[in-house]
């Protein structure tokens, strides 16, 4: 496939998985054969099977494995009998390398730049640049800057663009850009994006500039009243300021309270989304206080209680590291509201692991070196995907898989939401 630089973000990851209809046959049989021998003696003949999946289920944007464990469950009744399929089930990368779309990117000259069959390998190092040549095809025209209330139309969810696709300027090519609002501050203004996944996540920053810029003046009540924030900020007062705290705790109140899905998409749903806001918001502030200042309270108290542990360095170590990843200046802002729920069961689980490490020593030393190599795979992929500017949501559902085997090997009887193992963890990773 030759790409173009300004449309690298654009590729379907999902879709290219589906490869070209001539070899899809193929690759079907050759995941198949990668099942473990339980799910795979339910699908013989093989190729019979794989002819009968491309001939029912057409190629979409759902990842070619996921479409092939939904036909398998339905086609062959294992739903009824209550199998569960997951991903990890198969092993695409055991496949030849002809069953990967090589991905061939070039520039305006249709010289290449790069060869690879790694769509995020090729994301990784051009994505920067394929993001830069795509915003200079498209600048926002200035009565769509400076915008202070919902004064744009309906928001298409694709808007066209043309690019000069070769160095004849009669080839020019439309390609299609992704709108979302852009949060200038005082303002918002209506931008273009080259992926799906920018552009939703700038439009959700400039989307709830927008609903606050309806709400100045509970905004300014806010901003003085906030329950119990001299408090928390005294305790806050080693990871940041005030003000620091004050902002992110009114931006996650505002966010509740706004961006719930789906979120508008012309000026009528948004007037009646702020009228359903406006007397949620008192609500919805004091509940993200109470959690936010029972979290600072109890890492504060866990403070106290690490250097009494100073002769137990390893575990330290750990659970300092594990304190530092969970609480950052800006933990409120970046932790996903689900996650920061499940704080306080994380942060008693570390203070009964402080409780047992002085009894048993041992067994903590045992535990973490059970822990250590599964949180070592995680974090390397982690450091290559910040580095390419990328994210994976597998890998970020991973990161708090983690944690909850934290609180199962150290502070068992809190309990977790699901499940949760070291085998069943290195079985996720191996299918990632």
């Amino acid at each position: 496939m030759t790409v173009p630089l300004a449309q690298l973000n654009q590729i379907p990851a999902a879709r290219c998985e589906w490869l070209v209809p001539g070899l899809l046959k193929e690759k079907v049989i050759q995941l198949v054969k990668t099942l473990p021998q339980k799910i795979r003696s339910k699908l013989v003949p093989v190729p019979e099977f794989a002819a009968e999946f491309v001939e029912q289920v057409q190629p979409s944007d759902k990842t070619l494995v996921m479409a092939l464990i939904a036909f398998i469950l339905q086609s062959r009744g294992l739903n009824a009998r209550g199998w569960e399929i997951t991903p990890d089930a198969f092993r695409p990368d055991a496949l030849p390398a002809h069953f990967s779309f090589s991905f061939k990117l070039v520039d305006e000259h249709e010289r290449q730049l790069g060869l690879s069959r790694s769509l995020a390998e090729l994301r990784g190092e051009w994505g920067g640049k394929a993001k830069q040549e795509f915003s200079e095809l498209h600048e926002t025209p200035s009565e769509y800057s400076g915008m202070t209330d919902w004064s744009f139309g309906e928001l298409p969810e694709l808007m066209e663009v043309e690019m000069d696709s070769g160095s004849n300027n009669a080839n020019v090519q439309t390609v299609l850009g992704y709108p979302g609002l852009s949060d200038d501050g005082e303002s918002v203004s209506l931008c273009v994006f080259d992926s799906a996944e920018e552009a939703r996540a700038a439009h959700a920053q400039g989307l709830l500039r927008l609903f606050m810029l309806q709400f100045r003046d509970q905004l300014k009540y806010f901003e003085k009243n906030l329950p119990g924030l001299t408090q928390m900020a005294m305790a806050f007062m080693p990871l940041g300021s005030l003000d620091d705290l004050r902002r992110q705790l009114i931006d996650l109140t505002f966010a509740r309270a706004c961006l719930v899905e789906p979120w508008p998409g012309d000026a009528q749903s948004f007037k009646l989304r702020c009228a359903e806001a406006k007397s949620r918001l008192g609500l919805l502030a004091q509940e993200i206080c109470r959690l936010v200042g029972q979290i600072l309270a109890d890492w504060q108290v866990l403070q106290k209680k690490l250097p009494a542990c100073k002769n137990h360095s390893a575990a330290l170590q750990d659970v300092e590291k594990q304190l530092g990843r969970l609480l950052s200046k800006r933990f409120i802002a970046e932790t996903p509201f689900e996650r920061l729920q499940h704080y306080p069961r994380y942060l008693k689980a570390i203070s009964l692991r402080l409780d047992k490490l002085k009894a048993d020593p041992v067994r903590d030393a045992r535990l973490l070196a059970e822990y250590t190599p599964l949180w070592t795979n995680y974090e390397r992929r982690a450091i290559v995907l910040a580095k390419q500017g990328v994210s994976d949501p597998q890998v970020e559902q991973f990161r708090w898989m983690l944690e909850e085997l934290r609180v199962q090997l150290f502070a068992q009887e809190l309990r977790t939401p699901a499940p949760v193992s070291s085998k069943r963890l290195q079985k996720m990773w191996e299918g990632m």
